[in-house]
């Protein structure tokens, strides 16, 4: 890895280590435990949750008697995770690695997912070729990806107005919400390739000014965002209300009752050829 490289992954690693990602996690918890049932994990197999966070699809994966393996590029996640899958009878395994150099044998594990994880690596080919090269023929490759025209996907549209240049090849995000995008990556090499959207109900926020608080002061790519704003007042005040904004438009509630959002993700279920 050249020393460019090796210092992206460190931000990366230092991003998603600020905030209170497991409040994030929490939120969105039902797409990790949907993409579970879709991917049809059962005892016995050998499962990857690559870029697996505090543990939200690993931990189910793993309550089915699967022997599974937790893997994401941020340890700082761990303790979380561990606590979580004690408190629900949980054995798995935890391990530091990267979705894009992932340490494992070819053709290792039956099934291979991520839930809104691997998708925030920059570089979706080598993602891809990774995903591909751990899984066993006729294996399972499931991801959860929230879409580009999605509360998310515009989400982060937004933020990448106020972030500095991306790294040479490195692409969005949200798109591997997109079916033309999965199915440039994927395709040739599974058999069987299902594509679904699909929409999270959340309703953890009492009005869209809280929901922009609560990512503006606990997750990591908005904090790092403000990071690099710094202390241009007026290009915070700015971004302050185009956030707010977009998350009063997105806001489906009626007046005076709680916020409500559909957060739309792209469900990934292939069959490694």
């Amino acid at each position: 890895m050249s020393a460019t490289d090796t210092t992206l992954k460190q931000r990366h690693r230092a991003m998603w280590a600020s905030g209170d990602y497991p409040t994030i996690a929490h939120i969105v918890a039902p797409v990790s435990e949907h993409l579970v049932r879709a991917c049809g994990v059962r005892e016995g197999q050998r499962v990857l949750d690559v870029a697996a966070g505090t543990g939200s699809s690993a931990i189910p994966a793993a309550k089915t008697g699967a022997q599974v393996i937790a893997s994401d590029l941020t340890p700082e996640f761990f303790d979380v995770g561990r606590a979580a899958a004690a408190e629900a009878g949980a054995e798995l395994e935890w391990m530091q690695a990267d979705a894009e150099a992932l340490p494992f044998d070819a053709t290792s594990f039956d099934v291979v997912l991520s839930a809104i994880g691997a998708m925030f690596a920059p570089h979706h080919d080598a993602v891809a070729r990774e995903l591909l090269r751990v899984t066993k023929p006729g294996g399972t490759i499931a991801m959860a990806n929230w879409t580009p025209e999605g509360v998310i996907g515009q989400t982060f549209k937004l933020l990448g107005q106020y972030a500095p240049p991306p790294p040479p090849g490195a692409q969005p995000p949200p798109l591997w919400g997109s079916e033309d995008h999965v199915r440039e990556l994927l395709g040739d090499g599974c058999s069987e390739l299902r594509l679904e959207r699909h929409t999270l109900d959340v309703t953890a926020f009492p009005t869209p000014r809280d929901a922009v608080g609560t990512f503006r002061e606990k997750y990591g790519p908005t904090i790092a965002i403000l990071n690099h704003i710094g202390d241009d007042a007026d290009r915070l005040a700015e971004f302050d209300r185009r956030y707010l904004e977009l998350a009063e438009r997105t806001n489906l509630a009626g007046e005076g009752e709680p916020a409500r959002y559909e957060y739309e993700y792209l469900l990934v279920v292939g069959t490694r050829a």
